[in-house]
């Protein structure tokens, strides 16, 4: 049985509430029924069961790009194989194109309320829901192998296809669908695909995803996922075998997924000369070159060229198209193996692409294979279309230069950022293929988190924007609790679809690895889970316990604090007493009297009474073995008995203890100990390793971290006592801000007060004045900003 997201809610709730008064709100208990219950088909383990399954489908498509038109027309045949235990009467497919349609549109509304500002695009934007439109994808005709019509119903995002026969296990279902869409503009109307025209040479630039009618996924966990696309959640897809021929003007030049197989007859021979030598390149080779784009852009020829490219276990396709692209390429090697990384970009963006891109696709294939898994496709792609959105081995990215080719920093880092983030996505989840319609942080979450690592291995100066440091999360984390959503919750319902999506799981995943578990332990168990799941349909759960699996840490309180909680973490150094040992008094004799565990009469004088006791000796039936056998009677059968007297003088032991002198060098040791009893409290209710910094009085600093599990029998106070060489100056707890801490003032000892925003910015002020004008670098650039 697959628990839903509103019953692991309810039940998480419940833990708490059934222990109201108790120091346990069972953060450190068991997820327990929280997880679905493991199975034949995914083990307890994280692993996947000996009677795993998931479907097969296979495409073998053709399309005709109407460019004038904006009109793609296409048909394929589909080969599905049913290898689950179950039999099915009906197939489901997505027909993600009709998010554009004013008719077929999932419809899923949220509140509104009047703009500040109403621009044309919103009004178009508008006017697409509103208004009548063709927009959406047109089902010519659907037949199975033999040409035989086949019955089918849409609704919405979702096409039901009935089968003619029953479709049994381990058979398969050859199907044939014909289609026709009009191309929506990206640029006017959102969405991932569509096109952008660019009116200075009228030229226009196709990124062509989600359009073909795609098999929905059918699950051992789930059976059908056929959840409305509504923009927001994205994709669950089957893996298959994919051959595609597209048909366009032949100064097109294109870039999909896998490998083309006709370049000889679709590049120029010089272009397929430099393709040959780019085999072996040491830097990227332009393919198709800057200048040969140009002159394609003002040609416009009308002529038409086919396309064919092959693809194996992808579970998608997509494609972009221009006469605008140049086209380079060179090889990457990882494990011995050989994948062609290539770029395509138009002339504004040539300055950074030529420059960056596909080396960028290069470290991120091999620094995502070092954290994973190698990779296992020949080709990774970017191109340059102004947005971010990744499909097996080709993505689209954006990261347009100022008209005379400059760029800022910003733009820089964040077109590296995007071409890291939407490459690495081949990992996340086009291989380790997580269903993003419900979790969208399995893949986001996971994805930035290794683009996080990716972005610090190829600059360490690299700009941090908020995937990986954990003080990155603290202002999310801040928030009001009507603010925060558990990182678990459905993709559709997701308010703050950034942080809890992107940045928060990242942060934790980051928080795991260097605080938590430690790099080694965590890379190691990473790793499985990637191995694992290669190719394969994951769930949260199964994340979850091969973490825990394969690292002997039972990371369940992370788990349900970070992943299915909004408490933040808040951790307070209430108080701090120092003592010393006081050697100067004579050594203390002690005596104590430990009385014998017997039973005590109760107030009136008798004994208590067990019911159990007295049913058996008033059972006629009921013999027992010391009356049987009198030679088991000793001493204590005839003291609980009163055949001896009960006198507990007598019976009393006595223990007298001494402290032991000491000589002198054992005196001067424990003379030399600093003793220092801390007391801190949970204020945040998540809890975290207390990481403490000791500032001694020679100046050194030392480091103690100690495990959360200190906080197990009480989750809100902890009283720990330290002994140390030196006498302390200052404690700071977190001082490297690694656990995401929202309150930073109650950390230190002695207290250290927190300057204002706005303190520091008077002082920084103060300071920019004290500094002559003319040098005064930091108030130019501030003037240059305002400027």
């Amino acid at each position: 049985m697959f628990l839903g997201f509103c019953s692991a809610e309810w039940l998480l709730a419940q833990d708490i509430k059934n222990n109201p008064n108790s120091n346990h709100g069972n953060k450190f208990e068991a997820l327990g029924t929280i997880l679905p219950s493991p199975n034949e088909y995914r083990t307890a383990s994280g692993a996947p069961g000996p009677k795993y399954w998931q479907q097969k489908a296979d495409y073998d498509i053709q399309c005709s790009l109407d460019e004038d038109q904006q009109r793609l027309t296409g048909s394929e045949t589909i080969t599905y194989s049913n290898n689950s235990p179950n039999e099915l009467t009906y197939l489901w497919l997505q027909l993600d194109e009709n998010e554009h349609s004013s008719k077929n549109n999932a419809n899923y509304q949220d509140g509104s309320a009047l703009p500040n500002v109403v621009s044309d695009q919103a009004i178009d934007h508008m006017a697409v829901s509103k208004e009548g439109n063709d927009y959406g994808v047109n089902i010519v005709k659907i037949t199975d192998a033999l040409g035989k019509p086949l019955q089918h119903m849409i609704n919405k995002t979702m096409m039901r296809v009935e089968l003619p026969t029953v479709l049994k296990p381990g058979q398969k279902f050859i199907f044939r669908i014909d289609w026709n869409y009009h191309i929506s503009d990206r640029m006017k109307y959102g969405g991932r695909g569509g096109y952008e025209y660019f009116a200075e040479d009228g030229n226009y630039l196709f990124t062509m995803s989600q359009w073909y009618p795609r098999l929905c996924v059918y699950s051992d966990f789930q059976g059908w996922q056929n959840n409305q696309f509504t923009g927001r959640g994205e994709f669950a897809l089957t893996f298959g075998n994919f051959k595609v021929q597209m048909t366009v003007p032949a100064d097109h030049v294109i870039g999909a997924t896998g490998e083309c197989q006709n370049y000889q007859q679709v590049l120029t021979p010089t272009q397929f000369s430099r393709w040959q030598q780019a085999q072996t390149a040491k830097e990227p080779i332009e393919i198709v070159t800057l200048a040969e784009a140009k002159a394609s852009e003002i040609k416009k020829n009308k002529a038409k060229k086919t396309w064919i490219f092959k693809a194996d276990n992808v579970r998608d396709f997509a494609w972009g198209s221009s006469r605008r692209f140049v086209m380079d390429a060179m090889p990457a090697y990882v494990e011995g193996k050989k994948v062609m990384c290539m770029s395509y970009y138009g002339k504004e963006a040539y300055p950074l692409y030529r420059k960056f891109s596909t080396k960028a696709v290069a470290h991120t294939i091999k620094t995502y294979s070092h954290f994973t898994i190698p990779f296992p496709y020949p080709v990774a792609q970017s191109v340059e279309a102004s947005n971010g959105m990744e499909y097996p081995m080709i993505c689209f990215n954006y990261g347009r230069t100022e008209k005379d080719g400059s760029y800022s920093e910003a733009t820089k880092y964040g077109m590296l950022g995007v071409v890291i983030h939407e490459v690495g996505h081949n990992f996340f989840p086009m291989i380790i293929n997580s269903d993003e319609r419900q979790w969208s942080w399995m893949d986001e979450g996971l994805n930035s988190f290794i683009e996080y690592l990716t972005e610090e291995l190829w600059d360490n100066k690299f700009p941090v924007r908020g995937k990986g440091p954990a003080w990155a999360i603290v202002d999310y984390m801040k928030l009001p609790k009507d603010q925060l959503e558990p990182i678990m919750t459905n993709s559709e319902n997701i308010i703050n679809f950034g942080p809890n999506a992107y940045t928060k799981p990242a942060t934790g995943l980051n928080m795991l690895r260097e605080t938590i578990m430690g790099r080694e332990l965590f890379d190691y168990a990473f790793k499985e889970y990637a191995r694992r799941w290669a190719f394969k349909h994951p769930t949260p759960a199964d994340l979850f316990r091969t973490m825990n699996d394969a690292s002997a840490e039972n990371l369940d309180w992370f788990w349900r604090g970070w992943f299915y909680g909004i408490d933040p973490v808040d951790l307070s150094l209430d108080s701090v007493k120092h003592l010393t040992a006081d050697l100067d008094h004579p050594p203390v004799k002690v005596d104590t009297t430990i009385m014998k565990n017997i039973d005590k009469p109760m107030p009136d004088g008798k004994f208590p009474q067990d019911v159990s006791k007295e049913r058996n000796r008033n059972d006629k039936n009921i013999s027992f073995a010391t009356d049987k056998d009198t030679a088991l009677h000793d001493f204590y059968w005839k003291y609980s008995r009163g055949i001896i007297p009960y006198d507990t003088t007598k019976y009393a032991q006595h223990i007298t203890q001494y402290d032991e002198p000491m000589d002198d060098a054992a005196r001067e040791k424990v003379k030399s100990k600093q003793f220092y009893e801390l007391q801190f409290s949970n204020k945040g209710g998540l809890v975290m390793p207390i990481i403490i910094e000791w500032t001694y009085k020679d100046g050194s600093k030392e480091i103690e971290r100690i495990p959360a599990q200190v906080w197990r029998k009480n989750e809100s106070h902890l009283t720990k006592l330290f002994v140390k060489d030196k006498e302390v100056e200052s404690i700071k707890l977190d001082p490297k801000r690694e656990t995401a801490d929202i309150d930073e003032s109650n950390n230190s000892w002695p207290t250290v007060t927190t300057e204002s925003k706005f303190q520091v910015f008077k002082a920084k002020q103060q300071l920019l004045r004290s500094i002559p004008q003319t040098n005064n670098p930091m108030q130019q650039a501030q003037e240059k900003k305002a400027f």
